[in-house]
């Protein structure tokens, strides 16, 4: 059955009525949606894993390390802490409010949840935000990507074997149906895709005054510096994995390599090796390398390829037929030239060098530029990556390490400016899936009269000389 507006009105009006009843502030009734969340998981993971092979070629081990492993440890942290995360949490008023000593912050769910999820991820990016959804205590419309079409089929066909359309309901289709989802009123919206796309979204939420999250890629790419110091064997092992990992086509991937001239040459060649030796000569006849999501993706990288061809120092190469566009690095590239500013989302890696002694000129160029999702650099200089970590804005990122930050519980993945806004993963899901509602129980008896009228005279100095006593 075809998404109209009168469905789509429909679904959401379902989910706000059974919203109203009440029925999901229970938090042992929603550790139970969970639970059925997990084991749907893990009944499916043979269909899912195929359905993220038919979209983005994914070998059965990247799909469970990458979509479908994480999403069961996050329900799991999410049921482990839920009860006390939901626990109202209970205050001293002061007294300033005597004799009214006690407030109470409740944790409440928004109420109907609109959750927009991309092709990359498809399995992760959607169950484990609708995780966090659950567990805030919310229902949930999921609008899942139509260019992973295997992928948003399984999962329509898992949320629907689990969960009422009432509660829980996938629906399918491109933008016109994203837009007609944007046009009903819903409680929270959370949206991951590209900067572009969330302003779109923003916009139509500011309609309603709904409360939205955004995980984005970062609108001018995601850095990895490294310095001359680094142990360049490790940078490039690592760099290698990730962006052999999907492709390219991930939020928090390398977009760019700030790499010191002085090591710009062994990095390189470190790092060609490791291609090879993790993914073979050619990564596009590899059955285990990840393809690109469409035709599209596949021409961009072609035509990156033919413009900066001169300087492609590996890979350049790639399969039509199965869309599967080798790693392909560039070198030298100057850190002002278009291609690293803007986010790539595939295997093109640009290596810009600078002199090392210059450093402070290259991060004072990232930062002028839009805030990124991630942030990655390699060196031995503790003291200088604790400055420049604890100084810069993104949204996370690794010292000598790539990608892993995501992976900590605990932790908020999130991102700031044009890379996003809001956090999720555990107890920072719960948050953003609520919101805090203070409420004061107050007395009857023994109210003084401090507060109110007369303000003049001897009583108002009175009342002035508590109040000074009461606010220090």
């Amino acid at each position: 059955m075809a998404f109209t507006e009168e469905r789509i009105r429909g679904i959401v009006q379902a989910q706000r009525e059974f919203f109203g009843s009440g029925a999901t502030l229970d938090v042992d009734w929603r550790i139970r949606q969970l639970k059925k969340l997990k084991a749907a998981v893990i009944e499916h993971e043979e269909e899912l894993e195929a359905a993220l092979y038919e979209d983005l070629g994914k070998s059965r081990t990247e799909a469970y390390l990458c979509d479908i492993g994480p999403v069961i440890v996050e329900v799991n942290e999410i049921i482990r802490g839920l009860k006390k995360w939901a626990r109202p949490e209970r205050h001293f008023s002061g007294l300033m409010c005597f004799p009214s000593v006690t407030t109470t912050v409740y944790k409440m769910p928004y109420g109907v949840s609109l959750i927009i999820s991309p092709f990359n991820f498809p399995i992760l990016l959607t169950l484990g935000v609708l995780a966090a959804s659950i567990g805030g205590g919310n229902t949930a419309v999921i609008k899942a990507s139509s260019k992973s079409a295997a992928s948003t089929a399984a999962l329509a066909k898992l949320i629907s074997g689990i969960f009422p359309e009432h509660y829980a309901a996938v629906i399918n289709g491109g933008h016109d149906i994203a837009d007609l989802c944007l046009a009903e009123r819903f409680d929270k919206i959370f949206y991951t895709g590209s900067p572009a796309v969330a302003k779109h979204v923003l916009s139509e939420a500011a309609k309603n005054l709904t409360s939205v999250a955004l995980e984005l890629g970062g609108e001018t790419g995601n850095w990895c510096v490294v310095r001359k110091d680094a142990d360049l064997a490790d940078a490039a092992r690592k760099i290698a994995f990730f962006k052999l990992t999907n492709a390219g086509q991930i939020c928090i991937n390398i977009n760019q390599i700030a790499v010191a001239q002085e090591a710009a040459e062994d990095f390189l060649t470190l790092l060609k090796a490791e291609f090879v030796r993790q993914i073979g000569e050619r990564a596009e006849d590899n059955p285990d390398y990840p393809k690109l999501i469409t035709d599209a993706v596949y021409e961009k990288c072609e035509r990156l390829t033919e413009e900066y061809r001169d300087r492609v120092v590996y890979g350049g190469t790639g399969n039509r037929e199965t869309r599967r566009y080798s790693p392909t690095v560039l070198y030298p590239v100057g850190i002002d030239e278009d291609v690293v500013r803007h986010e790539l989302f595939c295997p093109i890696l640009p290596v810009v060098p600078f002199p090392d002694a210059e450093i402070g000129r290259i991060m004072e160029t990232i930062a002028d530029r839009e805030h990124p999702l991630s942030m990655y650099v390699f060196t031995s200089d503790r003291k200088w990556a604790k400055s420049v970590m604890s100084s810069m804005q993104y949204g996370g990122g690794c010292v000598n390490e790539v990608c892993i930050h995501m992976m900590v519980k605990g932790v908020p993945f999130n991102g700031t400016g044009h890379s996003g806004m809001g956090a999720y993963h555990g107890e920072w899901g719960f948050r953003e899936f609520t919101h805090p509602t203070t409420v004061l129980t107050g007395k009857t008896r023994f109210n003084l009269p401090l507060r109110e009228h007369p303000y003049s005279g001897k009583a108002g100095e009175r009342k002035m000389a508590l109040l000074k006593l009461f606010e220090r």
